[in-house]
Order: C-alpha cells, then structure tokens, then sequence
C-alpha cells in the first residue's frame, strides 16, 4: 500500500491587469447544475445598478465557498468584534399580508389512534 501523496501546494498568481471591483449588493440565482452570483454597485447619485461582476460554480462549490466565508467572518468577527448589519426591509408579501391573522391554532390536542 502507497501512503497517500502530500497535498498539492498551488501557488496562486493574479493577473498585473487583474481590477478589483467593488460590489455592494448581489443577486444569486441557479440552476440545477449551477449557481450564478452577480455583484452590482450602487450608486446613490445613479438610478442604474451596474453588473460589475458575474461568478459561476457548481452547487458543491458553492456550499463550500459559504463555508469557507462563514468561517473567514468568524475569525475576523473574533479579532475586530461583532458585524452589524441593517435589518432586513419586510418582503412584498410581509407587506402584503402582515394584517392577517393565521386561523386561531386548536386549544386541544388531537385524539390518539
């Protein structure tokens, strides 16, 4: 029996003409067999919201990238302290139908069988 080779060591290079863009919202969207994040920006003075940046990965990627983020947050949650994040606006259907009341729930529990 072989014992298993070492773990590969990628040297990760980027491109000198690599841009960073800055996105402060994004709309994720998918497929079976994939999931599409496209990154907008904003601009307040701009009634436009501009694509800058589309990535698509698998559905396996994509899970394993939500962890490798929850686990980066985390850490940086542990050294520079909680990140505070604006309350959700209600969806349309909150709005909608927030002033209705569900049917009053039984007071008694069903009977055995």
């Amino acid at each position: 029996m072989q014992p298993p080779p070492p773990p590969r060591q990628l040297k990760v290079e980027a491109d000198p003409s690599l841009r960073a863009n800055y996105a402060n919202t994004a709309v994720i969207s998918n497929t079976a067999q994939e999931v599409v994040f496209d990154f907008i920006q904003i601009v307040p003075s701009d009634p436009r919201a501009r694509i800058v940046d589309r990535v698509v990965m698998t559905p396996a990627h994509a899970k394993l990238l939500l962890q490798a983020l929850a686990e980066n947050l985390a850490r940086h949650e542990a050294k520079h302290g909680p990140i505070s994040v604006p309350t959700r606006p209600p969806s349309l259907a909150d709005q909608l139908f927030s002033t209705i009341a569900p049917p009053d729930a039984p007071t008694e529990p069903p009977p055995n069988e």
